[in-house]
């Protein structure tokens, strides 16, 4: 479209033909309050905070929705729409419950920020709040709708972000509110705890289920051996959750985790790493029995089962391709099983005192540790999760400085690992972690790609795919890839995931493999990261788990030192007896 000459605070500027109020606004350097709108979703426009005066219009325009017009003249503060803004945040706080202390967002609270901004110190209006009514039953989200202030981005995330829609408004007039099916917990509906809607939450109507508090009494009694593992977008977030700048702050990171206390600070990374070796060999495997044994009851493509988001949701809707998942259990769980069996040994530790933390960018994790399927080691394998903004609480409240803290290294027998499992937390790191190692297992060579940077599965696109063609020599045992063009797909977000799934129901692809992370962006983009989450946001946080990647000195998982002692000395050979006890588990159709 062409651009059109607009005048906004008797500015004249030069702005594309269509775009709404609030873009030109923005492209002016003109900050114009919102509530309802989010750059990730649809335009709503029924908060009303983005009123504007518009020359010539007997009512105030609705920014976020409006086009501009050729020689619009625009006023964003005249003294009608000042009244009109605090007139909005004065009855949305006569029905909120402001006891701001108590709520997780505190401080972080877009309604909260624009009370201070525009000066509400006195409401006249009466106020009638609704009675706080948390919802404890769902092992990753909570709900609290005394806070809700009915912007409806929980509802627009969960139907076109996730393709889930789980949540409606409900009811009519002043008793209408957010709410499921029959007003079931999120926990008996098919809410796949991905945790989206609490990030795109502008109070704290929605938060994850903590603790915080049985970690702390983990951590003070004596009697228990605590360890922590650290998810690979946790070093990108923990910073920007603690109001610094988004960046990759590993050694800080260790270094605050180990002031507060636990045993032993160790990685999911090293999981992530054994995650590739096992889940490659199951790769290769599957392609024996397609390629040279003629098997078609073998399910291809093969997908990837480290989001615990996408696994309930093929649970709940697309079981009948549940025999596709990969069996590998996610880095999490493979780390909590170890822990309790490999690193238990090696401390000399009963494995009943052990207690597994993991700090994740994910809610649904919480979810996911809960699963009867968990409890391999002979315990629960994971004891708690907190997520990034939990862990920024706990270094809060123990007043450790982060920011001058001095780097240190994870601790032994857990906490090696390469540059492939960092790039699990952006979405298409998996594929390429997968491919590094899988390609030099069955070449014998190195993938053919400049630097191990294989730029085909990288980036925020939806939907990402690439095809690599074997050469014609090939390592011994692995002849029958010889010549075979491997296709790959790498698909983030569940409304994504779904128009892919369709495709492989009918039969319409035929990939190989494909990588599904549930939350946009992959896990550096999870419902546990820090608030708020937005394409720039997330593309900070992908280019610094890049940046990490290139500067470590393994790149590819199998070159994990740890790893090779972990098979030599306790699993001994991927896919092996040992391996499927601990590492590989089994998912069901869900109602």
């Amino acid at each position: 479209m062409p651009n059109v000459s607009v005048t906004i605070n008797g500015v004249t500027t030069s702005v594309r033909e269509g775009v709404t109020i609030l873009d030109s606004c923005k492209t002016a350097g003109v900050e114009i309050p919102t509530l309802c709108y989010h750059p990730d979703l649809s335009l709503a426009g029924n908060c009303r905070m983005c009123l504007v005066e518009v020359e010539g219009w007997k009512t105030l325009a609705i920014a976020c929705v409006t086009p501009v017009t050729p020689n619009m003249v625009i006023n964003t503060h005249s003294k009608k729409v000042r009244h009109a803004r605090r007139t909005v945040l004065k009855l949305l706080l006569a029905a909120h419950n402001v006891n701001c202390p108590e709520c997780e967002r505190n401080k972080n609270c877009e309604l909260q920020e624009l009370a201070e901004k525009h000066n509400i110190t006195f409401n006249e209006y009466q106020t009638s709040p609704k009675p706080s009514s948390i919802e404890e039953v769902s092992p990753g989200i909570m709900r609290d709708n005394s806070r809700c202030i009915m912007c409806t981005r929980c509802v627009r995330t969960c139907e076109e972000l996730q393709s889930v829609a789980v949540i409606r408004p409900v009811g009519r007039s002043a008793s209408v509110n957010i709410s499921t099916f029959m007003d079931l917990g999120l926990n008996n509906v098919p809410c796949t705890q991905c945790g989206q809607c609490i990030n795109r939450c502008p109070t704290g109507a929605l938060f994850e289920t903590s603790e915080i508090r049985q970690v702390w009494e983990a951590i003070e009694d004596p009697e228990k051996f605590v360890v922590v593992q650290t998810a690979p977008a946790i070093r990108v977030g923990i910073a920007e959750a603690l109001g610094l700048p988004t960046d990759r702050t590993t050694g800080k990171m260790v270094a605050a985790i180990r002031g507060l206390g636990f045993d032993r600070v160790l990685d999911t990374d090293f999981t992530a790493d054994l995650t590739i070796i096992e889940e490659g060999h199951e790769l290769i495997s599957r392609l024996k029995k397609v390629l040279v044994d003629g098997d078609t009851d073998t399910a291809l493509p093969m997908t990837t089962s480290c989001s615990p988001g996408w696994i309930k949701f093929i649970e709940h809707k697309y079981p009948d391709l549940l025999p596709n998942v990969s069996s590998c259990k996610s880095p999490q769980q493979m780390f909590g099983a170890l822990s309790k069996t490999y690193l238990a040994g090696k401390e000399g530790v009963d494995p009943s005192k052990v207690i597994c933390v993991s700090i994740m960018p994910c809610t649904a994790k919480k979810y996911e540790k809960e699963r009867p399927e968990m409890r391999d080691s002979g315990y629960k394998d994971v004891d708690y999760v907190l997520t990034t903004r939990e862990l920024a609480s706990m270094i809060q409240e123990a007043g450790i400085d982060f920011d001058n803290l001095h780097d240190e290294k994870y601790d032994r027998w857990m906490g090696d690992s390469t540059g492939a499992a960092v790039i699990f937390g952006a979405t298409g790191g998996v594929m390429e972690a997968a491919l590094r190692t899988a390609y030099e297992i069955v070449t014998g060579q190195e993938i053919p790609f400049e630097g191990l940077n294989i730029i085909p599965v990288r980036g925020m696109e939806g939907i990402k795919d690439a095809a690599i063609t074997m050469p014609d020599k090939m390592a011994s045992g692995f002849e029958f890839l010889a010549g075979v063009t491997l296709k790959v797909a790498v698909v983030h977000g569940l409304a994504n995931t779904r128009k892919l799934m369709d495709k492989v129901r009918a039969g319409e692809v035929d990939y190989h493999f494909i990588e599904i992370m549930a939350c946009p962006g992959g896990c550096l983009g999870g419902g546990g990261q820090p608030i708020p989450t937005n394409p720039t946001v997330r593309k900070k946080r992908s280019d610094a788990i890049y940046e990490e990647d290139a500067v470590l000195h393994f790149r590819k998982s199998h070159a994990n030192p740890e790893i090779q002692l972990l098979y030599a000395e306790f699993l001994k050979e991927p896919l092996g007896h040992k391996s499927h006890e601990l590492l590989h588990t089994h998912y069901t159709k869900r109602d």
